[in-house]
């Protein structure tokens, strides 16, 4: 597969987000779709819509309203980068997000990150806010020591917002 350019997508938050939840940066499926975690093996929509004992919505209006309602802002680290279909691994010449700007706008309270590679990113980039952050284990189906357990006790807190 050959290395090539990509944009991710805009965050989606609002001035009630009080969770910040960060990937490292949309694979090849999400891009195709033009929404968070758009492979439907990623077990993010099924694991995070359970937590809240909802079904997972159809669509990326409904993924946004959910998101919403819940007062979760879902983001990635990286805006932009040259990437290898969709290896973490392959990032190269990265433009980060401007997590500060949501961290200004919203009362967000905790920061997820989805996987190492999107902490790693994370910590090294905005050192500033790690005391308030928290990497969980990724929910990408190429990770097989992923734990609905983690996410459940990670997020436990929020659940009732």
């Amino acid at each position: 597969m050959k290395r090539g350019h990509a944009e991710g997508f805009a965050p989606v938050f609002d001035g009630e987000s009080r969770l910040l939840i960060l990937g490292s940066f949309p694979s090849v499926k999400s891009r195709e779709v033009s929404f968070y975690y758009g492979n439907p093996q990623n077990r993010f929509w099924r694991t995070v819509c359970r937590l809240f004992g909802e079904e997972v919505p159809r669509d990326t209006a409904g993924k946004r309203e959910f998101l919403l309602r819940r007062r979760i802002a879902l983001w990635d680290v990286v805006e932009s980068c040259d990437i290898v279909g969709s290896s973490d691994a392959s990032i190269e010449n990265v433009v980060l997000a401007d997590i500060p700007f949501v961290l200004r706008t919203a009362p967000i309270e905790k920061i997820f990150c989805n996987g190492s590679k999107a902490y790693e990113l994370f910590a090294a980039n905005f050192p500033q806010y790690i005391d308030m952050t928290e990497k969980l284990p990724s929910t990408s189906p190429a990770n097989p020591r992923f734990s609905a357990a983690a996410w459940e006790r990670a997020l436990s807190p929020f659940l009732a917002l």
